[in-house]
């Protein structure tokens, strides 16, 4: 049985100043990742070219080298296992660099918490930050342009180096829906560059895409507590104006959990195929319109 989180359950996880760090602790679920990269790594198909996609207007270039990117938010544990390879030839992109970010169970992101989720109430603390101006127009601009920082958070945010394999694993939490999106995450893949003590350097920007998770598991989510308090719409995968509709293509995670128990943690996991180099920064890419319900995140 897949446990991430020990003991705690959706109380526990989601109760008030309580700290989504249990897919850490005991490390439960380790057998399920081990499994989980063979069956990546013993896959010799080639693969379509995974789908390019927008930016959004929620990117941060903060280039955070970390495993665990929780910080003090709450929710469902998740562990994303992500792995890169070349589209050409299959081999796997060794000291490459894979980055994410998303926003948290209420549908807010890290950077942006003046924006809210759609509902004019951003939820949680007040940033720590000295707020700018709010960005523009719905979601932050056309296309889903960048947005202006409201504050300095960084919770949800981070990247790492691919190992020998072309693996990444990153702990977090699983996100939440705001107006206008399917449940989400972003990634960017980052090639020919190396790390330094500034960050990722040189290099290009070869992959920026969308990852999402199936209904049933987006569903489960809603009667647990920190989640079912969000009372903004929905937008359910097949009305999402960005998901191309093609699966591990175009961002579809494959995830392990127990059925009938999501609160105990969830693994997503996806090979994405890139051209190693290509430069593709997510500006320009295809997406849909930007939603013009309300000034909230559009991608």
């Amino acid at each position: 049985m897949l446990a991430l989180s020990g003991a705690a359950g959706a109380v526990a996880l989601c109760g008030a100043g309580a700290v989504a760090s249990a897919a850490d602790r005991n490390a439960a679920g380790v057998g399920t990742l081990d499994a989980v990269k063979a069956a990546a790594s013993a896959s010799s198909a080639c693969m379509s070219l995974t789908t390019e996609q927008i930016e959004g207007p929620y990117y941060i270039d903060y280039e955070l080298f970390r495993k665990n990117v929780v910080e003090d938010r709450t929710g469902i544990p998740l562990v994303l296992v992500l792995r890169a390879v070349d589209g050409s030839t299959c081999e796997p992109l060794r000291n490459s660099a894979i980055e994410i970010w998303h926003c948290d169970a209420s549908g807010v992101y890290s950077g942006y918490t003046q924006v809210g989720n759609g509902g004019g109430t951003p939820p949680g603390p007040p940033p720590s930050g000295t707020p700018t101006a709010p960005p523009d127009g719905p979601g932050g601009g056309v296309g889903g342009g960048h947005a202006t920082p409201t504050d300095d958070l960084t919770w949800l945010r981070g990247i790492q180096m691919t190992d020998h394999q072309g693996f990444v694993t990153f702990r977090t939490v699983f996100p939440g829906w705001y107006t206008g999106r399917a449940v989400h995450v972003h990634t960017k893949v980052h090639t020919g560059g190396s790390r330094t003590s500034d960050g990722y350097t040189g290099g290009r920007t070869c992959h920026t895409g969308q990852f999402y998770f199936s209904e049933d598991s987006v569903k489960a989510t809603m009667d647990i507590a920190c989640y079912s308090a969000n009372t903004v719409p929905r937008v359910p995968l097949d009305q999402d104006s960005i998901y191309p509709g093609t699966g591990t293509q175009g961002g579809l995670l494959k995830l392990v959990h127990d059925k009938g128990h999501i609160e105990r943690g969830v693994i997503g996991h996806i090979t994405m195929a890139v051209d190693p180099g290509a430069t593709n920064d997510g500006e320009g890419a295809p997406g849909g319109p930007a939603p013009t319900a309300s000034p909230s995140p559009s991608a």
